[in-house]
C-alpha cells in the first residue's frame, strides 16, 4: 500500500528525515514511536504531501507522490489524517464538518453525504452530537469527530499524528477505543503515538525513530521484550516507567 524508498527531507540546514525506507502492506497497522524531534510527524506528513520530501520516492497504492498535482489530489482522496489538534471548522456543526469534504472533493449528493456522516458518527459513538458545534464538545468528542470526518472519505489509509496528545487523561481511552475498533476492520493505519498499551494491542509492527532515521522495526512482542538498539532500550525504559 505504501512504499518509501531513500526518502530525505530538510528544513533549511536541518536534516529531518534521513534515508527512510519503509514498506506498509494493505491492512497493516504500524505504530511509529521515538523521542521528540526524531522525525515521526514529518514522516507521516510526507505521505500525504503536507510536507514535500526532497529526495527519494513515495508510492501509495501504485501512485507516485511527485510534482504532478493530479497525483497529489488522488493520493489525498485515499489517505485520511487525524492531527494532534482536531482542526474542526468551528462555524460548522459536527454533521456539516463531516459532510463538507464529501461534497467539495467527491461531489457527493447532500443526502448521501449526510447518511454516510451519520454512519461514521455512529461508528465513533457520538451520533447524538451531530447538530452541535465543536466548541460544545469535549476534547475527546472533538477528536472522534475528526476521525469520523476522515472516515467519511472512505480512505484506504489512515494516518494518526499523536491523536491523544492534546487530550486530558480521562478522554484518551475513548479515542483509543475508537481506533482499536477501526484497526479491527482491516484499515491500513500508521499511528504516531506514545500510548504503548495501544501499540501492544493493535500494532502489527513497531517502528522506532531517532534523529531522523528508522533505528529498528520489529513486532511488538520483540520490540518490547528485547529492543535491538541501546537508544530504543533507553526510550522504552523512560516511557514505560512514566
Amino acid at each position: 500500500m505504501i512504499t518509501m524508498t531513500g526518502v530525505n527531507k530538510w528544513f533549511g540546514r536541518f536534516h529531518v528525515l534521513k534515508d527512510i525506507d519503509l514498506a506498509v502492506a494493505a491492512g497493516e497497522r504500524i505504530v511509529i514511536c521515538g523521542p521528540s524531534g526524531s522525525g515521526k510527524s514529518t514522516l507521516i506528513r510526507c505521505i500525504n504531501r503536507l510536507e514535500e520530501h526532497d529526495e527519494g520516492r513515495i508510492v501509495i497504492d501504485g501512485i507516485e507522490l511527485d510534482e504532478d498535482t493530479r497525483n497529489i489530489a488522488a493520493i489525498r482522496r485515499e489517505v485520511g489524517m487525524v492531527f494532534q489538534q482536531f482542526n474542526l471548522f468551528p462555524h460548522l456543526t459536527v454533521l456539516e464538518n463531516c459532510v463538507l469534504a464529501q461534497r467539495r472533493a467527491r461531489g457527493t449528493p447532500r443526502k448521501e453525504a449526510e447518511a454516510r456522516a451519520m454512519h461514521y458518527l455512529e461508528r465513533v459513538r457520538i451520533p447524538e452530537q451531530a447538530g452541535k458545534y465543536p466548541a460544545r464538545l469535549s476534547g475527546g468528542q472533538q477528536q472522534r469527530v475528526a476521525i469520523a470526518r476522515s472516515l467519511c472519505m472512505e480512505p484506504k489509509v489512515m494516518l494518526f499524528d499523536e491523536p491523544t496528545s492534546a487530550l486530558d487523561p480521562e478522554m484518551i481511552k475513548e479515542v483509543l477505543d475508537v481506533m482499536i475498533d477501526l484497526a479491527g476492520t482491516g484499515m491500513t493505519m500508521i499511528v504516531v503515538t506514545h500510548e504503548m498499551g495501544f501499540a501492544r494491542q493493535v500494532a502489527d509492527r513497531m517502528v522506532f525513530m531517532d534523529q531522523g532515521r528508522i533505528v529498528e522495526a520489529a513486532s511488538p512482542a520483540d520490540f518490547f521484550a528485547a529492543p535491538k538498539s541501546d537508544r530504543a532500550s533507553l526510550f522504552l525504559s523512560r516511557i514505560l516507567t512514566h
